[in-house]
Parts: C-alpha cells; structure tokens; sequence
C-alpha cells in the first residue's frame, strides 16, 4: 500500500519507503462487515521549530465498520465505493489525525533565531548587547518604574 505525501503547515512530509506493509482483516459480523488495519508508517519532512530534518514513527491500528443495510451514515465507511475498500486514503486519513500538532527533530528543539535567523540547536547564542527600537521606548521607561 502506498502513502501519498502529506502536506500540513506548508511543509511536505513523505512515506519512507513509500509502499508500506500492512496487515489486513476482514471480519462478517451478523449485520455487516468489520475492517482492520494495522501499519507503521516513517515520515520524513521539516521540523516546525528549526526546519531541519524530522522523523515520525506511528504504528496505527485502524478499525471501520460497514453495516449490509444502513439506517444513517453512521453505519457506513466512506473508505468502501463499490465493493472496494480504499486502502491508501484511509491509512492517509488516520495517519494526519495521529501525528502530533507539532512535528519536530527533537523534543528539546530550540528553534531559529528571531534576530539573525541562525539555528539555535547547532549555534545557541543571544542579542543582548543591541540596541532596542526606539519606538519602543516609552514601554521600556514604564517597565523600568514598575
């Protein structure tokens, strides 16, 4: 089965290997069908923070449900048109929704640098000795009396 590239945040993030093993199950319930998946997927793409290279690992163990007379939408997988059960979009489908809201190289990742844009995990430094926006200095003589 393949993963196509997931695009979130304006980044591109891509199965590696492309085509992923999968184990498939298929099971008939006294009123319809029981489907299961099971995958880990590796994707490659670019930390938040840094904009480095990142890595995720998710193993996913997907279940859907499709009932042989349907009362409501409920009952029904949008994965089966046709008697086909669309694979792809639905290992795609549950892998944006367990990947986490940030996807970084490292937990601890640091970031670039908002002054001089550098990379702070690799060069961690500071700006203290520049001076501030003079449009700024009326905030600045208030901070100082408080």
């Amino acid at each position: 089965m393949t993963i196509a590239p997931i695009m979130l945040g304006g980044e591109r993030y891509v199965s590696v290997p492309e085509a992923v093993p999968a184990e498939l199950a298929i099971t008939r319930a006294s009123t319809g069908w029981v489907f299961e998946l099971r995958l880990s997927v590796r994707l490659h793409g670019a930390c938040v923070r840094c904009l480095g290279d990142a890595v995720v690992e998710e193993a996913l163990s997907l279940r859907e449900y499709q009932a042989t007379s349907p009362d409501s939408d409920e009952l029904t997988t949008p994965y089966l048109v046709d008697d086909r059960l669309d694979l792809s979009a639905w290992a795609r489908d549950s892998l944006v929704l367990a990947l986490p809201d940030k996807i970084l190289c490292r937990p601890d990742c640091a970031g670039l640098c908002p002054t001089c844009g550098r990379n702070l995990n690799q060069e961690p430094h500071g700006h203290e000795d520049e001076e501030a926006d003079p449009r700024w200095a009326a905030l600045e003589r208030l901070r100082n009396e408080l």
